[in-house]
């Protein structure tokens, strides 16, 4: 690392990037780069070579000399590299679509990360991260692996568990907006709060502190159903049932709604699936929108529409954890890691999304301790419903998907998961390889 060091972003093609560039550069005292690759597929070649030009321009208007390299070879760009950053979608937005339309045509919850789509999210993108880890084994072994992909603490645990390889970090840009609006609410700023975390991806829970260690958690909740402030711009915001929360004495994370409030926001998917306006179809169009800006051969930063992607602060995780990681800041994020007992109510060995403090060993969980029944009951079938998730997107075991599904609370049991499940792998057969004998059998079945 004495030269500088390299930096490899797979998906690189993706709108996100120049966030990711951004975020580097404002770092530029932090973090002696060399060298950045932007990798992507034959597909995604045109908007890697949009979006990578928009980096170079960012690069040189920032006066840095670093190498900006766009490749369609992942191996060459992986050799010697110092950090690994993925943030890739496998199947593209067409798949997004599909994981959101076909659940809701059922009348069943169709979402990016959660429920069916979120279980099909998983199948393709766990074997396309474990090739990757293989690579990086033999041609980076003492790299980090950065992971942004979705659903990201399911592939940290993959990673982990499969992969058998511990340096990898899953990111997650809720708990940074959690952070931001809960002390704007104070009007505090985050460094001016200590806040707990502890959950999993998109299914965690806090508890926020004073500088003085006194615990303010119910204050936020005053103000939270006082003023319901939205948290996350793609996730609506219903509010919360108060007495629910309080009983909780925790605050939830904005993805709880999909839970918590199942009804109302079926309800609301459903009529957007009506009108044909699906998230996954509004980012088709918002992304559509960022690559003509992107054209531009006179903008050198990051457009102020990239804050309707979804993605915001996500350069700030993604960057900070680098940071982190290289100078031993022993600072505090949130991430998806190896739980270590830090949730006593999980097995030590799964992968959860905690508090931890990041070391140049990577990140050291801090114990959140044990849940009461309403939580600790939800996060240990979440739990198993990811390991069977993961299981199955590995083995390609048609058992362990519908098990995945029958015990995924968005998703109702018996002939219709069975049904819903057939048609996704149909639909998504393309990039779903690990299951190509269950998919002729239902092919088959159906056609006779």
């Amino acid at each position: 690392m004495g030269k500088g060091i390299k930096i490899v972003t797979i998906g690189g093609g993706s709108s996100y990037t120049p966030e990711l560039i951004e975020g580097f550069i404002k770092r530029k005292d932090e973090i002696p780069i060399r060298e950045i690759w932007l990798v992507d597929i034959e597909e995604g070649k045109e908007k890697l070579e949009v979006v990578g030009d928009l980096a170079k321009r960012m690069v040189k208007d920032a006066g840095l000399d670093w190498k900006v390299y766009l490749t369609l070879d992942r191996q060459e760009a992986l050799k010697d590299a110092d950090f690994v950053t993925t943030q890739f979608r496998v199947g593209m937005l067409d798949a997004r679509i599909k994981d959101e339309r076909i659940p809701l045509s059922y009348g069943i919850l169709g979402q990016e990360t959660n429920g069916a789509g979120g279980m099909f999210k998983a199948f393709r993108t766990i074997p396309v991260v474990l090739e990757i880890i293989e690579e990086m084994k033999e041609l980076c072994p003492d790299a980090w692996l950065i992971n942004f992909a979705n659903p990201s603490g399911m592939i940290t645990e993959a990673v982990l568990r499969y992969g058998s390889f511990d340096k990898v970090v899953g990111l997650c840009n809720v708990p940074i907006i959690h952070m931001m609006r809960e002390s704007e609410l104070l009007g505090k700023r985050p460094e001016d709060l200590i806040f707990l975390f502890g959950g999993l991806n998109h299914f965690h829970w806090h508890k926020v502190y004073d500088k003085k260690g006194n615990e303010i958690t119910e204050d936020i909740m005053d103000l939270m159903f006082k003023e319901n402030k939205q948290v996350v711009e793609n996730i609506r915001n219903i509010p919360f049932l108060e007495e629910q929360i309080r009983h909780l004495g925790m605050l939830p994370c904005t993805y709880h709604r999909f839970y918590y409030l199942q009804d109302d926001m079926l309800k609301n998917a459903i009529e957007s699936y009506q009108k044909g306006e699906t998230r996954a179809e509004v980012v088709k169009d918002v992304e559509r929108e960022l690559f003509e800006l992107y054209k531009d051969s006179d903008l050198k930063e990051k457009p102020e529409q990239l804050s309707k992607r979804g993605g915001a602060h996500y350069s700030d995780a993604a960057c900070e954890t680098i940071s982190s990681i290289y100078n031993d800041k022993q600072n505090i994020m949130v991430v998806s890691t190896r739980n270590n007992g830090a949730l006593p109510d999980l097995p030590d060995d799964v992968a959860v999304e905690v508090s931890s403090v990041m070391t140049a060993a990577g990140p050291k969980p801090i114990a959140f301790g044990k849940l009461n029944a309403a939580a600790r009951g939800y996060l240990q079938l979440m739990k198993a419903m990811e390991e069977l998730t993961i299981e199955a997107a590995v083995t390609g075991d048609y058992g362990a998907a519908l098990q995945a599904f029958t015990i995924n609370p968005l998703v109702p049991a018996g002939n219709i998961a069975k049904k819903l499940l057939d048609e996704m792998l149909i639909a998504h057969k393309d990039y779903l390889p690990q299951f190509k004998d269950s998919i002729e059998k239902i092919e088959k079945e159906k056609n006779s």
